[in-house]
């Protein structure tokens, strides 16, 4: 379960999110709806501890995320699809990220299979589309099997068939179980895919 409570985040004089407190449970697909700048992104920074709350906290089954052991194997995210190095290649950055949390090796093909990009996975970052992208986020976001997962506008760039296959992964994984967060700030898509919504407005 994610757990935001009582959050404040300032950037200098500009307050980003607002006492923003809500819940993301496990079995549930939980949408984060909100236009561009209303502080989404900021806050699943904040799970995440790539940025710290000026008041309140947010956790991860109790802990935060820094405290994690096995980060990747516990909480997967996919947040800015470009953050990776164009220089490698879809299975050199996936074996990379299998290595930092002791993931099996075996996991790198299953998520290059599963996600559909098998046949690019030798070829450099540099050269994909923001679809194919997405689709690496996603792979490296679940290689480690976690039982929670945030996704920070991840349909950006996907075809219909990609948007498609992807509302079925989410689908999946609360079905298993999992706690799933996703951010959008389209309300038909969230409407196909969401069991809860979270709406966030000026922080």
């Amino acid at each position: 379960m994610i757990s935001v409570e009582d959050v404040t985040k300032y950037y200098g004089e500009t307050m980003a999110v607002d006492h923003l407190s809500f819940q993301a449970k496990p079995g549930l697909v939980t949408g984060f709806l909100g236009p561009n700048g209303s502080g989404k992104s900021t806050t699943m920074r904040v799970i995440l501890d790539l940025d710290q709350a000026n008041s309140g906290r947010a956790t991860i089954n109790g802990a935060h995320y820094r405290d994690l052991r096995f980060p990747l194997r516990e909480v997967g995210a996919l947040l800015d699809a470009n953050a990776v190095s164009p220089k490698f290649t879809a299975r050199t950055h996936l074996r990379a990220l299998a290595a930092s949390n002791q993931i099996p090796l075996s996991r790198v093909d299953e998520m290059l299979e599963f996600t559909g990009i098998t046949s690019i996975a030798t070829k450099k970052i540099a050269d994909y589309s923001l679809g194919m992208r997405q689709r690496l986020g996603i792979a490296a976001a679940l290689l480690g099997d976690p039982g929670v997962v945030l996704f920070d506008e991840p349909v950006n760039g996907l075809d219909p068939e990609g948007i498609r296959w992807f509302r079925g992964c989410l689908r999946s994984m609360a079905d298993e179980g999992r706690t799933v967060l996703i951010s959008l700030h389209l309300i038909n898509e969230l409407a196909q895919c969401a069991d809860e919504v979270v709406v966030i407005g000026k922080g």
